[in-house]
């Protein structure tokens, strides 16, 4: 009888729990695509230039939009986040922003049959808005090589920074942050195409 009785309560336990419901949030995605702007560079490009991964600094291999809080701490935002991650998709805007520039007569990626003349390293290291100086800032370090004769040499070794102003004041959504970062990242791609342009 008392079995019974135990079998009969537990619906009614299970309907009234106590445990808290929550309802499904779906992350909002921004695309890392920053443009260039201005124009390609004119006159004979002669060098192949080949890019190949770019490297992820820890801490910068999840997709979630990074912060800094005014105290200095680290935020990161997992319902608002880039649509690939942040290095995976700089290597893709790299390569492109390179071909477009005009300053070598190929970029090309990893697996290509085309001999390089130069090779490009990089890695991402760093990608944040700052709310304390509402400024976001975007950082690549970078190796060039050259390839001769089945010999690889050092050419250059770049660590650059790109920085672009957020609203100066009020709270900022996350596609400011977004957009903040994009333009980050363009102007740190701008320096190092400015960088290469001596060796294409």
């Amino acid at each position: 009888m008392r079995r019974r009785l135990a079998l009969l309560a537990m619906p009614a336990l299970a309907a009234c729990s106590v445990l808290p419901s929550y309802d499904y949030v779906e992350p909002r995605r921004f695309p890392l695509a920053p443009q260039r702007q201005g124009q390609a560079a004119t006159g004979p490009a002669r060098r192949v230039l080949l890019v190949r991964l770019m490297r992820a600094a820890p801490g910068m291999e999840s997709r979630g939009l990074r912060s800094l809080r005014p105290d200095g701490t680290e935020a990161l935002d997992f319902y608002a986040e880039w649509t690939a991650p942040p290095a995976e998709a700089a290597e893709e805007v790299l390569r492109r922003w390179l071909a477009e520039s005009g300053r070598f007569s190929a970029v090309i990626a990893t697996g290509s049959r085309i001999a390089p003349d130069l090779v490009l390293e990089s890695e991402l290291t760093s990608l944040v808005a700052d709310l304390g100086t509402r400024q976001a800032r975007a950082g690549l370090s970078a190796v060039l090589l050259r390839q001769q004769g089945g010999q690889t040499q050092l050419v250059r070794q770049w660590s650059l920074q790109g920085s672009a102003p957020l609203a100066p004041q009020g709270e900022l959504p996350a596609e400011a942050l977004a957009q903040g970062m994009n333009a980050a990242l363009a102007d740190a791609l701008a320096a190092l195409e400015q960088r290469l342009s001596r060796y294409g």
